[in-house]
């Protein structure tokens, strides 16, 4: 029994973190509180886009609404989470998306709802989510030492990733039972979790030499991560990765012929799984050293996966696809968060954060767009695996041509081990 404890424990999550760091704790149940609600919203909209429309693109049009109001935002909220209070600014983030939650309520309780408003809302909870991640993605690092990054980075992996799987099947039960209204409401009530978490948590404050908002602040960490190459392998790598493989905004019309909006949040929800499962066994990345290596391959694993989705026949195969797809992410996404961490001082790490943003953000919200096109003209199956076979080759490519990234290994592991 003691070898099977210890074994557990080699590869088990490192969730004892929580209890020894009270502000981390405080931040992960508000946060992951949130993060529920919010995936219960962004399975909603494009559903019920679809069942408006009817149209593949119309969704995918969703997607260049969230880039656009992320690229004008992701930026000035890095640079705000560097000069500022964080804490404050991500109960003012939650607050405005707690309005525009109630707005996506009413209307949907419309005798016959105006589609131009789900357009406006997808855009507005964009923004305010790139105000809010660069100072939760800074604030991070500064609740744990240095050696329990990883931990730390594969424990909010399995928040995020426990409300990715939680929200969208919650969110295909609600459609199908109570109708959008409802299902808005559930993500209002959310707020009042996670700003109450918000209230109570206690933050460091800005470092001592953080400087004021500015443009020039912003050119100078543009500046910083461009002297490294592993951070734009990451971002690149990510980009290559979500963009060509990305097939969420086929969901509602793939759950169509597989019995309707129960199956949508069935497929939003599996990837989620797959990386929940990850995370949870997640112990063995505290052995990993060559994290640069990781990335590269977990990317193309997640393509190569998204391949087996676009083929598979029966629903539970391209279930099981999508979760061994999720997984493959959730690898990338803990060390691609590691390397950021070790590699960004603390007086950048909101203006940093505001450019990863971008990077992990701009991959989905454009992949959709080109998703919901190509199967347009390709059809539904052949956007699927076109972009999974573009994905793996992709990464091959942006692995031989930054070297620094696939040969990045972690000083801090390197210590250790």
């Amino acid at each position: 029994m003691s070898r099977l404890r210890r074994a557990l424990r080699a590869v088990a999550v490192d969730a004892d973190l929580l209890r020894r760091r009270r502000e981390l704790r405080l931040l992960m149940i508000g946060q992951g509180v949130s993060l529920l609600g919010s995936s219960i919203t962004l399975v909603a909209i494009p559903v019920q886009m679809y069942d408006e429309t009817g149209s593949t693109v119309a969704v995918g049009l969703v997607g260049a609404t969230q880039f656009v109001s992320i690229v004008s935002l992701a930026l000035l909220g890095g640079a705000l989470a560097d000069a500022f209070d964080r804490r404050r600014l991500m109960i003012g983030a939650e607050l405005g998306s707690l309005a525009v939650t109630l707005a996506l309520c009413a209307n949907a309780a419309l005798a016959d709802p105006y589609v131009w408003p789900l357009y406006v809302a997808s855009a507005l909870l964009a923004g305010f989510m790139a105000i809010l991640r660069p100072p939760l993605d800074a604030l991070v690092p500064r609740l744990v030492e240095r050696r329990e990054l990883p931990a730390a980075s594969a424990l909010y992996g399995a928040v995020r990733n426990a409300a990715g799987l939680g929200g969208p099947a919650l969110a295909g039960v609600l459609i199908a039972v109570a109708g959008f209204p409802f299902t808005y409401g559930a993500d209002g009530l959310s707020f009042l979790v996670s700003l109450a978490a918000l209230w109570r948590l206690q933050t460091p404050p800005p470092a001592p030499d953080a400087e004021p908002p500015s443009w020039r602040g912003i050119v100078e960490g543009l500046r910083f991560a461009r002297s490294k190459p592993e951070l734009i392998g990451t971002y690149l790598i990510d980009i290559n990765a979500m963009f060509f493989a990305m097939p969420e905004a086929l969901f509602p019309a793939y759950a169509q012929r597989h019995g309707g909006a129960a199956v949508a949040g069935f497929l939003y929800a599996a990837p989620a799984a797959g990386a929940l499962v990850l995370s949870l066994a997640s112990g063995w990345t505290r052995h990993v050293v060559r994290h640069g290596r990781a990335v590269v391959l977990a990317a193309a694993g997640w393509g190569a996966a998204i391949v087996v989705f676009g083929l598979a026949g029966p629903l539970w195969l391209g279930l099981l696809a999508l979760a061994v797809a999720g997984a493959s992410d959730a690898v990338s996404a803990i060390f691609r968060g590691t390397i950021w961490n070790e590699v960004v001082p603390d007086r950048m790490r909101g203006r940093l954060a505001g450019m990863e943003m971008i990077s992990y953000t701009a991959g989905p919200t454009l992949g959709n767009v080109e998703a919901g096109f190509a199967a347009a003209f390709i059809g539904l199956r052949g956007s699927i695996v076109f972009g999974g076979v573009v994905c793996v080759a992709g990464c091959a490519v942006l692995a031989t041509a930054l070297p620094g990234l696939w040969r990045y290994e972690s000083e801090a592991m390197r210590t250790v081990h």
